[in-house]
């Protein structure tokens, strides 16, 4: 210590002092350890998270249908929009009408956002549709819907020549028309139109992609074919068909008429009921979310907010809508709180009405 004059006082500190001072000493580190190890890690940030990311991007369909060129069209420009731009790697997983990609996307992929897809679009109802059908092994809520760039309708094809003219014809007739899976639209459309609108269709499965049921069709080998969309690929391929006179557009299939088809009736016109019409309605919900692209469940909600508003951006994105016109893809998306509305929605529909839609597509 300092004396008064300046002068070094060589007096000891007592031992009290020392033992107090040394008390504060240890009190301000034990506190300075305690704030270091109970303070929190700060938060990745999303750009963090996907910056120099390989984001798997899954598609629910065998190559070389909309599904694939909807999906290849659209992924550069969702990593242009991304924070982070990390590298969407596209990998193919067919089967099941989209569900074998569904049930990877919701059981086994990664749920942190670094693994998402395009899956088939009855995904989202095919646990409504049959009580006994083992297919789903998710729940359609709890998937992140991240948006559609398209919606579609369905059109009923016939070959020609043939004795049946009109949707009534098929009362009395039996067609026979190519199928996949029993939970795709070819094949489910053509048991629910029976069952409501007393149609004789017979189904042939087993074709594995709808290409292949289009290529049946051609062949000879069916008579019709009742698609679940008028993609680009099947426009390209049908069209000429029906200008020749070699093909007849029956219906459309849908929850509104494509304008190029303004001539062709609509199913939900005919049908004999309201309540047949609430039905088909409900179906055709998978038109609305025709090429749905999802992440699992559980993905933290500020990445999903940041892929579904990257998805958003694309859908406006000069450049990809420029890409998409050369490619003749038609662009009328539907975002993804639309579709999780909508589903909400359709899973909250009376009991009544429910339990009709899984006994009507349950049965041949």
């Amino acid at each position: 210590t300092l004396s008064p004059a300046g002068r070094v006082s060589e007096r000891p500190c007592s031992p009290h002092l020392l033992a107090r001072r040394a008390n504060r000493v240890v009190a301000l580190w034990a506190a300075t350890i305690f704030a270091f190890i109970s303070a929190p890690a700060r938060a990745e940030t999303v750009e963090e998270f996907f910056s120099g990311k390989q984001i798997k991007f899954v598609v629910g369909s065998a190559g070389g249908g909309g599904y694939e060129f909807y999906s290849r069209l659209i992924i550069p420009y969702l990593s242009r929009h991304l924070p982070g731009h990390p590298l969407f790697v596209l990998q193919e997983m067919p089967g099941a009408a989209g569900m074998v990609a569904a049930n990877y996307l919701y059981n086994i992929a990664r749920h942190d956002g670094s693994e998402i897809g395009m899956v088939g679009r009855g995904v989202g109802i095919e646990p409504l549709l049959d009580s006994k059908d083992r297919g789903p092994s998710y729940v359609a809520s709890k998937f992140n819907w991240i948006g559609t760039p398209q919606q579609e309708v369905g059109l009923v094809f016939m070959r020609l020549p043939s004795r049946i003219a009109t949707m009534q014809d098929l009362k009395t007739h039996e067609l026979i028309v190519s199928g996949t899976t029993s939970a795709a639209a070819p094949s489910y459309y053509p048991r629910l139109m029976n069952s409501l609108l007393g149609t004789r269709f017979k189904v042939v499965e087993g074709y594995k992609s709808s290409q292949e049921a289009l290529l049946a069709l051609e062949r000879g080998e069916v008579e019709g074919h009742c698609s679940g969309s008028l993609s680009v690929t099947l426009r390209a391929r049908m069209e000429p068909l029906v200008e020749a006179g070699k093909v007849k557009i029956l219906a459309q299939l849908g929850r509104e008429k494509d304008p190029d088809y303004p001539d062709v009736p609509l199913i939900l016109d005919l049908a004999p009921t309201p309540a047949d019409r609430q039905i088909l309605e409900l179906a055709f919900t998978q038109q609305v979310m025709a090429w749905p692209l999802v992440a699992p469940p559980a993905v933290p909600a500020d990445r999903i907010e940041a892929l579904r508003n990257a998805f958003d951006a694309t859908m406006r994105d000069p450049d990809f809508l420029t890409e998409a016109t050369r490619q003749k893809l038609i662009i009328n998306p539907v975002s993804g709180e639309k579709i999780a509305g909508l589903l909400d929605r359709i899973y909250a529909s009376p009991k009544d009405v429910l339990d009709r839609v899984a006994a009507l597509s349950a049965r041949n």
